[in-house]
């Protein structure tokens, strides 16, 4: 067993972060460049993100601009010609949004990456950071409170690891371990859809999509998305339905026959295009109640494990990324560890709330059908940029200054 120094006076003090998604990972990146040592615990033997795609928006790209990785994301990243906006009941364009109305408008880019990819970028950050110990295979055994901090007690293969740490930061993901420990704390809860997803190559696919756009199709009680990924070498599917389906995890393996069955109305091209995958998993689409405690002394939630979201914004992943900022700025310089952790709570959370009341409003209209599918498709037709930029304004404006 061994037993790690305390911090002393103008020592970094240690945080231990509990995962090493996209979320704990941008948090280690943030906390070092706040003046912490940081010590990320994750139970897999190696790095393998859930899911097969993510769209990154300005707000989540101010950060890992912040980070110093916004070269190398983009590198990996596509930024699309366009996102392109179907009708699911006959296939028609209902609208075009440059992807360059991003960059224009926000001054930062909106890219699609594969999740892979982006926490290949971020591990690689973190490893070459002398300030950051990852560590895979390895669990907290333990914690015990101290007068100034906590006893954390790491369990790694080759033995015990007994560190002092100011704190403790789960980003363990919608199925935390962690929320439990927290009074109080949220249950997840299924929304009752669930989300298929797929990877073909883009061979597979090319005379039906085009491979430098976004696809968003909208129809009743489902909707579809496609995107290129993996430097336009596979392109992501992900088609959302209205299902009641509790399975908890992320691998459920989808019947491509059931899949196919759902779309079975839709335009020949939405068909085909979900007909060339060879496989699919499934999963349900769960919700964690943003406004239940994230903080309990110097444990503190981070991204899903604090207030996993509906996907229809893409707001996810970027809510994780900008917490792990927020929290970097209240931890830095702080006295009151406990305290920093409950300011980082009380800032965010009227923002993340906001963005999911947000996120399930226009997961709702997607999958409208009837006299209010076509209001909103005549929306869309006539003011797309302006319903869909101005809109949601205030969410890709975001800045660390803003909490």
């Amino acid at each position: 067993m061994a037993i790690l120094p305390q911090a002393k006076g103008g020592e970094r003090q240690t945080i231990v972060v509990v995962g090493a998604g996209i979320g704990g990972l941008t948090a280690a990146l943030a906390l070092a460049a706040a003046n912490f040592r940081v010590i990320i615990v994750e139970r897999t033997d190696h790095l393998s993100e859930a899911g097969a795609g993510i769209q990154i928006g300005p707000n989540a790209g101010r950060v890992l601009a912040d980070l110093g990785v916004a070269t190398k994301v983009a590198a990996a990243a596509i930024e699309p010609e366009a996102i392109e906006i179907r009708s699911g009941a006959n296939g028609r364009t209902l609208a075009s949004i440059p992807g360059s109305a991003f960059r224009a408008r926000y001054g930062v880019p909106y890219h699609v990456i594969h999740r892979a990819d982006l926490q290949r970028i971020l591990a690689a950050a973190a490893e070459a950071s002398p300030h950051i110990t990852l560590e895979l295979g390895a669990t907290i055994a333990t914690t015990l409170p101290q007068t100034d901090g906590l006893l954390v007690r790491i369990q790694k293969a080759a033995g015990i690891d007994v560190v002092p740490a100011a704190a403790i930061v789960a980003a363990d993901g919608v199925w935390s371990t962690y929320r439990a420990k927290i009074p109080g704390s949220a249950k997840t809860v299924p929304t009752g859809r669930t989300a298929w997803r797929a990877l073909v190559a883009t061979d597979a696919v090319r005379n039906l999509i085009s491979l430098t756009r976004v696809g968003l199709w909208l129809g009743r009680e489902a909707h579809l998305v496609h995107y290129p990924v993996a430097q336009g070498a596979a392109v992501n599917i992900v088609a959302i339905v209205d299902e009641v389906w509790d399975r908890p995890g992320w691998s459920g393996v989808g019947d491509r026959a059931e899949i196919m069955r759902r779309f079975q109305n839709w335009p020949p091209r939405a068909r085909h295009l979900l007909a060339a995958p060879v496989s699919w998993q499934k999963f349900a689409i769960h919700r964690v109640d943003p406004n239940a405690p994230w903080t309990d002394g110097r444990l503190a939630l981070l991204g899903d494990a604090a207030h996993a979201m509906a996907p229809y914004l893409a707001q996810g992943a970027a809510m994780a990324m900008e917490d792990a900022a927020t929290l970097a700025a209240m931890l830095r310089g702080a006295s009151d560890i406990p305290a920093a952790l409950r300011a980082y709570e009380s800032v965010r959370k009227p923002r993340v709330a906001r963005v999911a009341k947000a996120a399930d409003l226009t997961g709702r209209a997607y999958h409208f059908g009837g006299v209010f599918a076509l209001a909103r498709d005549t929306a869309l037709r006539y003011a797309a940029e302006r319903f869909v930029l101005e809109q949601n304004d205030w969410i890709y404006r975001w800045q660390v200054s803003d909490g």
